[in-house]
């Protein structure tokens, strides 16, 4: 084939979050200035400390400290200019205001787009002027009104068919070498199903290349890697039936024969694995009928008739040491009927060979449900003094059975066009009313099996079931489910009806916190979420709230992906408990003065010990840059919360904002809390400062008079010694594993993965 051509000089930039970024490199001081134009001057980072990468489509802002290398690659790029009589000598577009229109692409790269301004709503006629595999530049056209404006969009944002018809009215359709240059475009572009059907019209047209007929072959290998990556993204996700299928649909014509033989051992694993569990179920089956005890046989009977209706491939690793010893002549049936119930309820490597305590463990189980989902105090009681006097009641055990249930609040599933959509409820707080969510489980979604999880939140003018479709995409009803790239990877998505009516701006107020909180904690009784994968975004106003919230709480989150979002009041002052939550911002770079807004801030960011990307979207405004999903995907997929940190140290401004991690306190000084109606603040915040230290020692130092220490197995030894500091003296209080403490704090938080066993109440004077 022709070779490249307009070769870039350029580096891959690699992240020690593991993120990669192509493009030309450059630093700069401040984002306050033209990232353009560095300037030597020192200012709220280390001069020039600041990582640019413009990849010609966006500019990425990342701190220095956070690569982990650069190496130049000079891979060359297919250009191809398209020919539009651009504006030049007319009114410049400085911002782009809210977007009110946009038109279809016409044969001729052009279309119009309306957006609001200042002096009342205006329509631009654009054009593509420039496409390359990663980008398509749009420039303003000469019109009636015309106006100067360079944008960039992605070009996988673009239908193949309008792709086509503007290119292949720019080349000479009679070149062969012009014809193969799109061919190379999509190439580059990674979209070979496009490629192929262009390369077989070039052939077709001129019968002289047939010698590359090859390249079809190897576009057919290509795309046949990529539904083998498909098919590894679906398995991960835990849709193992939709990647069963894939396999066994594989097309096989002219596909190489190592790719047909790693779809067989695909297949092959799959088929051994369901053998396997019947092997078991009915090795299982034939243990239970051995044990002589007809009583004892009967009360084990329900445990092993629920391994047999939901063991699956989420929950068979839960059988290794039944299978391990289920052929061993020492053990009776019994004692292997018993590792095979306590495998199932505690997992694998946590199984008793005492039947007796296998079958006090399955009661324990029932009692835990029952317990966090008794609504009154009295009945909590009488069911927490009923479990205790079981066998196998242990701290321990609580906890690996709280890790292996489904969750413990049922939620009914009605018929519902959008299979796994829901809108559910939580009580608000006191005079507010009940608060709702919504919610889309991903495909094949199993209550065994742990998932990520985004909270999106909706700006002024969109919809709660307008984020879902942005996450998760729009429901097809011949799949039989939504198509976006939430439902690809495996992400719950959850949308809170966080604004009150006709609400503009957020307010930074308690109602909102407690509207995003309480269907956050809702949702984690309901549903089986990976609270160490709870991911926080949203767009415009709902992106405001994303950014206060993910500093606030910084403790819950394993990142916050604001979008499009201003940093106000509280923002600004809690910029410090941005140290130990990710971030991930993504905006326009004409978005009005957002940029000047957000500059200190983000300055303050991009230094040591902070883990934050700014992705800027070249001749962009105020969008939902649905072209980042892909590149947002790949960044959750990188991150997870590390809710033990050696260290903290978090202000506070707002009665509200007082837990992080394992100190949850009250009552701070009055001079260092300013409630929102009452901003700007007079004082300093409040300061509340963790510490875990070595032999079994920890610090709190907080401005409260009041603080709750919860302990856990992962932060100290329960059963030794456990010194305690709070504000410089020692605490007296011994604390004790419980499962009251245990079960309370999954009642009260929802997260089974994290539980405490212990508590420490304090009061005394603050700092």
């Amino acid at each position: 084939m022709v070779a490249f051509v307009s070769p870039l000089g350029a580096e891959v930039v690699t992240l020690k979050n593991g993120m990669q970024y192509e493009g030309r490199v450059g630093k700069i001081g401040t984002l306050g200035a033209d990232p353009l134009q560095p300037s030597g001057a020192a200012g709220q980072v280390p001069t020039r400390q600041i990582v640019l990468i413009d990849d010609d489509l966006r500019r990425i802002f990342v701190s220095s400290w956070q690569v982990q290398s650069a190496v130049a690659q000079h891979t060359p790029v297919e250009r191809i200019r398209i020919d539009q009589r651009t504006a030049v000598s007319a009114r410049r577009v400085a911002a782009v205001g809210p977007i009110l229109r946009t038109t279809a692409w016409d044969e001729f790269g052009r279309r119009i787009l309306s957006m609001n301004t200042a002096d009342g709503p205006i329509h631009v006629v654009q054009g593509i002027t420039e496409i390359t595999p990663t980008y398509t530049r749009v420039e303003g056209l000469q019109a009636k009104q015309s106006y100067v404006w360079d944008m960039r969009i992605a070009t996988s944002s673009i239908p193949r068919d309008v792709l086509s018809s503007v290119l292949m009215r720019q080349i000479d359709s009679q070149d062969a070498d012009e014809r193969l240059r799109i061919v190379r475009l999509y190439i580059q572009a990674e979209r070979y199903e496009d490629a192929k059907a262009e390369l077989e019209q070039v052939i077709q047209d001129f019968p002289d290349l047939a010698d590359l007929q090859k390249q079809v072959v190897s576009f057919q290998q290509m795309s046949a890697r990529r539904l083998i990556r498909e098919i590894e993204l679906r398995r991960s996700a835990g849709q193992h039936e939709l990647a069963y299928n894939m396999l066994d649909q594989f097309p096989d014509e002219g596909v190489a024969g190592e790719i047909l033989l790693q779809v067989r051992d695909m297949l092959d694993d799959y088929k051994a694995t369901n053998q396997r569990a019947q092997q078991a179920a009915e090795s299982l089956q034939q243990h239970l009928t051995e044990i002589a005890d007809a009583n004892r046989r009967t009360e084990v009977e329900p445990a092993v008739q629920e391994i047999f209706r939901e063991l699956g491939l989420n929950t068979f690793d839960r059988m290794a040491d039944y299978l391990r010893l289920a052929a061993a002549d020492e053990l009776t049936a019994e004692q292997k009927v018993s590792l095979a119930i306590s495998g199932w309820l505690l997992g694998s490597g946590a199984g008793t060979d005492n039947l007796a305590v296998a079958s006090s463990l399955y009661q324990v189980r029932a009692m835990i449900r029952q317990y966090l989902n008794a609504p009154q105090v009295h009945q909590r009681r009488t069911i927490l003094a009923e479990l205790l006097s079981l066998e196998g009641s242990t701290p321990a055990n609580v906890a690996r059975l709280l890790a292996h249930m489904k969750p413990a609040v049922e939620t009914e599933v009605t018929e519902s066009e959008v299979p796994g959509f829901f809108t559910l409820s939580v009580p608000g707080l006191t005079g507010e009313g009940d608060f709702e969510y919504l919610v889309q489980l991903p495909p094949e979604y199993d209550p065994y099996r742990l998932y990520p999880c985004i909270i999106t939140l909706n700006g002024a003018g969109n919809t709660p079931e307008q984020q879902i479709a942005w996450w998760a995409g729009d429901y097809h009803s011949d799949f039989r489910m939504r198509l976006g790239q939430a439902s690809r990877q495996g992400y719950v998505v959850i949308a809170p009806k966080w604004t009150k009516p006709h609400q503009r701006e957020y307010e930074f107020s308690a109602r909102e916190h407690a509207a995003v909180l309480y269907a956050l904690r809702d949702a984690c009784r309901r549903f089986s979420i990976d609270t160490n994968r709870v991911f926080l975004s949203g767009h415009s106003m709902g992106g405001d709230a994303a950014w206060d919230l993910g500093l606030s709480h910084p403790d819950l989150w394993a990142g916050v992906i604001p979008i499009v979002a201003t940093a106000d009041k509280y923002i600004s002052r809690y910029w410090e408990n941005g140290r130990y939550v990710s971030f991930y911002f993504v905006a326009g770079e004409m978005d009005g003065d957002r940029m000047t807004k957000n500059a200190i801030d983000w300055d303050r960011y991009l230094r040591p010990h902070y883990n934050t990307t700014i992705v800027m979207y070249q001749g962009r405004g105020h969008e939902h840059f649905h072209d980042e999903i892909q590149e947002i995907f790949q960044w959750m997929n990188l991150h997870r919360r590390d809710f033990y940190p050696g260290t903290f140290e978090c202000v506070s401004l707002r009665p509200w904002d007082n837990f992080f991690w394992w100190a949850e306190v009250d009552n701070f000084p009055a001079a260092s809390i300013t409630l929102p109606v009452h901003w700007p603040p007079t004082g300093r915040p409040a300061r509340t400062e963790g510490r875990l230290m070595q032999n079994n020692r920890l610090i709190l130092r907080t401005a409260a008079t009041q603080a709750t220490i919860w302990l856990s197995p992962e932060m100290v030894d329960l059963n030794n010694h456990v010194s305690i500091s709070l504000n410089g003296r020692n605490l007296r209080e011994v604390p004790e594993a419980s499962v009251e403490v245990l079960l309370e704090d999954v009642r009260t938080r929802g997260d089974r993965q994290h539980p405490f066993w212990a508590k420490i109440e304090s009061s005394g004077r603050g700092r």
